[in-house]
């Protein structure tokens, strides 16, 4: 039997718009995000690099966009959270342990703070146990130390543990620890589906 929900954010609970963010760099020259660009985000989602370096850093690919230029096009990304999904996840509280795992950075969470308002992410934030954002962790996904660590610092039991995520990568590093796992088809599937996945997993 579940008795532990582990959740994405992004996809899982917020809408992503990558088409918007793909438009907005073009927009300001970026031709392509490249691997170095990619790196450098991976170190930013990990607090291995400051939001100023983070944002210099793209810069350099694209130097004659401001540096808030390229703060408002990173943040492109993100769409809306329908109030559906904050009232599904409400209604689990008290039924499970519930974890928020996201790999994410503090300029994508202090643009969706501002976004929702104080009330709401605090109603939000206040639906789990504990929420662990991959910048604050100095760990992320798909890295198995990151599952490795929530399963002991909260003692939870992997078989009775389902962990939800839009990415086949990062599901496979949890089920290869033993979690059961959901990967979210976005567009298909929506996470206020979740009791027929439990079902599934019973």
């Amino acid at each position: 039997m579940i008795n532990t929900l582990i959740f994405d954010f992004g996809d899982i609970f917020i809408n992503l718009n990558k088409n918007a963010i793909d438009a907005s760099f073009r927009n300001l020259g970026l031709s392509e995000w490249n691997s170095k660009l990619q790196k450098l985000n991976a170190a930013f989602e990990i607090g291995k690099i400051s939001e100023l370096e983070f944002l210099e850093g793209i810069q350099t690919q694209i130097p004659h966009a401001s540096l808030e230029e390229i703060r408002t096009a990173w943040n492109s990304i993100l769409g809306d959270f329908p109030l559906y999904r904050l009232e599904f996840l409400q209604s689990l509280k008290g039924k499970y342990r519930l974890f928020l795992l996201s790999n994410t950075d503090k300029i994508h969470i202090d643009k969706f703070e501002h976004q929702v308002g104080l009330t709401f992410s605090r109603d939000f934030y206040n639906g789990f146990e504990k929420v662990y954002f991959s910048f604050e962790l100095g760990k992320r996904k798909p890295n198995p130390e990151i599952f490795a660590y929530l399963i002991q610092k909260h003692d939870l039991s992997p078989k009775r543990t389902l962990f939800i995520d839009d990415k086949e990568e990062n599901t496979n590093a949890a089920k290869a620890l033993g979690l059961e796992v959901w990967n979210l088809q976005v567009g298909k599937e929506d996470v206020i589906e979740l009791s027929s996945k439990l079902r599934l997993t019973l």
